[in-house]
């Protein structure tokens, strides 16, 4: 378990507001410290941190397949830098889709989000 899904709509509006932003070629994203990571640190089996991630692909990147697509992408660079790098556990991220990320590979993304998250501090 190394992250989880944000479903609540005021968490990624907390993050929009409040949150350290960054804007890279293929992707924005936003962190925040997660004020809840303890309650999560308990339900895990490791009893580690864990991030909560919330993915953010809009209609006019395009129809339903590339925004999954897309989705799908970003979540393996995600992966990929999560693996290599290790980010920083216990923090709200929101990660959105700007209209680049259609032709993107998920090594290019991996490649934005370790310029991202340097320049954040995660890493």
């Amino acid at each position: 378990m190394k992250y989880r899904a944000i479903t609540e709509n005021h968490l990624y509006n907390k993050a929009y507001r409040k949150g350290k932003k960054i804007a890279a070629k293929y992707v924005v994203i936003y962190v925040l410290p997660d004020k809840h990571a303890f309650l999560f640190r308990k339900e895990n089996p490791n009893k580690q941190y864990i991030n909560r991630i919330g993915l953010t692909v809009t209609k006019r990147i395009g129809g339903a397949v590339t925004r999954s697509r897309v989705k799908r992408i970003i979540r393996e660079g995600y992966r990929l830098t999560d693996k290599e790098y290790g980010i920083k556990k216990g923090n709200l991220i929101v990660l959105v889709a700007r209209d680049t990320a259609v032709n993107a590979k998920s090594t290019d993304l991996k490649k934005d989000m370790e310029y991202a998250f340097k320049k954040l501090g995660m890493i």
